[in-house]
């Protein structure tokens, strides 16, 4: 075996190898165009992004600027043709108390949903996240996803089949005498809506904003649970045993610890519940009654009286919504849990 040399006894290092120690040097493309991006990385980023910002600029941007304008024209009241001519009468149209009728029945509605589901969608956010173990919560987040694999409109068509005189939710509150109790909850303006259809003998569940109400909250519920779920996630189980360890019962730990931390969860799972809600327009038209909604009036000024300035006028009215619930979701932190 060849002797070891004792650390003490090596040699110096030569100054002259570190003298003449010189970095290696990165060789540029040959060709000009990789040399370009190599000098410009920027140019490369621009590259990817030129073909889904262009399309989002033309189609996205563009039908938004598009009907923008088409809102400023009007309708003449004796030839019926659109004067592409910059007024304000669609706008002046909207404050009238039929449309502000539209917008609040919308609007609530919305917030009703949003708000159900987030007290329905916490619990069983909060038990996958805490509870389940691996295997379970993956079978969970399949239970919660899986309705989105089907078609919306089956998914729809199908409680109209559930809320239908016939239907399940009728059969089994007639065989425990509760149709009276039904009729009656039918009955109320909030809860049954007010139409022709609605003061016939018997009230039906599949036409009313009770059942356009479950509805909504069965379709976009998913999209409240993934949120809330992942800001659970990240709330450290370290914190919640530490709460436990002072002295805090679990009713002041979910009310002091888990709530706040899981509460830009709840605002990011309401963008989703609040704007999809607001424009919907084929639940509504399915459910609903002579009771307008922004969905189906926009489809009625555009496909039945051909009035596309107010039709695009009152579009603009959930942007508009939606831009100051989206200001005041960014400042509650909504969008770190996306």
């Amino acid at each position: 075996m060849p002797a070891k040399i004792p650390y003490d006894n090596l040699p110096p290092p030569s100054s002259q190898t570190i003298d003449s120690y010189r970095p290696p040097v990165v060789q540029r493309p040959a060709n000009p165009i990789l040399s370009l991006l190599f000098r410009r990385p920027w140019l490369g980023l621009l590259a990817l992004l030129a073909l889904p910002l262009l399309w989002l600029g033309v189609f996205y941007l563009g039908s938004l600027a598009s009907l923008l304008v088409q809102s400023f024209f009007y309708v003449d009241e004796d030839t019926g043709s659109v004067v592409r001519q910059f007024s304000l009468q669609s706008f002046q149209a909207l404050a009238t108390q039929t449309y502000f009728d539209i917008v609040a029945r919308t609007a609530l509605m919305a917030a009703a949903v949003t708000i159900a589901s987030a007290i329905v969608g916490f619990p069983i956010a909060y038990f996958m996240a805490r509870f389940a173990r691996p295997r379970l919560k993956g079978i969970l987040y399949l239970l919660v996803i899986l309705p989105l694999w089907s078609s919306y409109l089956v998914r729809v068509y199908s409680w109209k089949l559930i809320l239908a005189d016939k239907g399940v939710i009728n059969w089994f509150l007639n065989l425990l005498h509760l149709d009276a109790i039904r009729d009656w909850v039918l009955s109320l303006p909030v809860l049954g809506g007010q139409s022709s259809l609605s003061e016939i003998s018997h009230r039906s569940l599949s036409v009313s904003y009770l059942g356009m109400f479950l509805v909504f909250v069965y379709i976009w519920l998913p999209y409240m649970i993934l949120p809330i779920n992942a800001a659970l996630e990240r709330v450290p189980r370290s914190m919640l045993e530490a709460s436990g360890d002072l002295g805090a019962p679990p009713s002041r730990t979910l009310r002091y610890i888990i709530l706040p931390l899981a509460f830009p969860g709840i605002v990011a799972g309401s963008i989703f519940t609040f704007s999809l809600t607001l424009g919907d327009f084929i639940i509504p038209f399915i459910f609903g009654n002579s009771s307008y909604f922004i969905g189906p009036a926009v489809l009625t000024l555009q496909g039945t009286t051909g009035n596309f300035p107010l039709a695009a006028a009152l579009t603009t009215v959930p942007i508009v919504i939606m831009g100051i619930y989206l200001s005041i979701a960014g400042r509650l932190g909504a969008f770190d849990a996306l």
